[in-house]
């Protein structure tokens, strides 16, 4: 005998209860195979097992694998809309997915406000950060050349002075006369400091006792002066010196050209520069 085919219709559980109605389905028959046995004896099954009828078509569906069956468009429907059980369901939570910077204005309008970007605070402290380091940088090197340029004036200022005390020394030392020895050689004595003071100090008497006795008279003049090395504190001073020097013996006077070099320090006292050292170097 044939093998029977369990052609009995089950209704969708869930249908008939009190809870929402669900999503609605759409029924797909399908075509049932001729029974292999009597009709008659189908029908009398089906009278001993019966089942409740669906309160709508629409509830059916095929006894299966539900993924098997495919929902087919209905043209008689229009486009796909949310139910608004679902959307009562959703509650607060569907609310959290809306844009928070959405408002609705006593219009009824949307209205939205513009997002502030995240990463704006720290670009401001990045460019206030780089502001304070462009104008500390910019101080420092103000500050660095102010102090550089302070110490080159400074430097060719006293090199200046120098250069001329010690054209001043060089003519002090070969202009001296007979008739005012002590006021000049005292001129010599009052530009001089350390060895060279010490030195013509000592010999001061003999030098004044020749000029006497042979009736010198010399004044000296400055062809150029130059330094030769020197900072704030010391320098060294070359000065070509003409000089006519007149005595008992040449009363019409010689001419002189002397080269001297002179060492000069500066004074913490008085701030003056004084010669230390003075040679003939030609």
């Amino acid at each position: 005998m044939p093998s029977r085919r369990n052609t009995t219709l089950k209704v969708i559980k869930g249908a008939l209860s009190g809870g929402p109605a669900p999503a609605r389905r759409r029924l797909v028959s399908r075509p049932l195979p001729r029974p292999a046995e009597p009709i008659e004896q189908v029908l009398g099954r089906l009278d001993r097992e019966p089942v409740k009828d669906p309160v709508e078509a629409g509830d059916l569906t095929v006894v299966g694998d539900p993924a098997e069956v495919e929902d087919l468009p209905d043209p008689h429907r229009g486009p796909a809309t949310v139910d608004s059980d679902a959307e009562a369901d959703a509650g607060p939570e569907a609310d959290s997915d809306a844009e928070p910077d959405a408002a609705v204005d006593a219009g009824g309008k949307t209205s939205r406000s513009a997002p502030a970007a995240p990463g704006a605070p720290a670009r401001g402290r990045a460019l206030v950060a780089l502001l304070v380091v462009l104008l500390a940088a910019a101080l420092a090197g103000a500050g660095v050349y102010g102090h550089r340029w302070y110490v080159d004036r400074a430097t060719d200022q006293a090199h200046r002075e120098a250069v001329a005390a010690a054209r001043q020394a060089a003519v002090n030392f070969v202009s001296v006369s007979a008739a005012s020895v002590d006021r000049d050689l005292q001129r010599v004595t009052a530009g001089a400091t350390g060895d060279f003071k010490d030195e013509f100090t000592r010999g001061q008497a003999q030098v004044r006792a020749a000029v006497v006795e042979n009736k010198v008279q010399s004044q000296g003049s400055v062809l150029r002066a130059g330094l030769v090395s020197g900072d704030r504190r010391h320098a060294v001073v070359l000065v070509a010196v003409d000089a006519t020097v007149k005595n008992a013996k040449a009363p019409d006077g010689r001419p002189s050209h002397y080269r001297i070099q002179l060492d000069l320090v500066r004074d913490d006292d008085s701030g003056e520069w004084l010669v230390s050292k003075l040679q003939f170097v030609g």
